[in-house]
């Protein structure tokens, strides 16, 4: 599965970081390809393009604020879950995804 991700918590910082972190190892030790995009005190990292969407299968969203240019995932399946919760449950959100999408 191709899953792409935004992370953003309140400040910026730490939260951030650590969910993209985590849910880049669960979803690698489940076989799956993903990019992560943070959206955090230093703007938007790692920028997911337009392409990369195109060819993902769906999109978390960890998150505890906006999303900047959320637009630009309206086409795909999303899940939206807390940074907190992407931190101590990523393996739980990749189960999740695998049954909702059958993959």
């Amino acid at each position: 599965m191709k899953i792409v991700a935004v992370t953003a918590c309140t400040v910026g910082v730490a939260h951030t970081f650590m969910a993209a972190e985590s849910l880049e190892k669960a979803a690698k030790e489940r076989g799956h390809q993903i990019k992560v995009e943070t959206q955090g005190a230093g703007g938007i990292e790692n920028r997911i393009t337009p392409e990369e969407i195109a060819e993902a299968d769906c999109c978390i969203f960890a998150v505890d604020t906006s999303v900047a240019d959320r637009e630009r995932f309206e086409k795909l399946p999303t899940m939206e879950v807390k940074t907190k919760d992407a931190i101590k449950r990523s393996k739980d959100i990749m189960q999740k995804l695998e049954k909702v999408l059958g993959k």
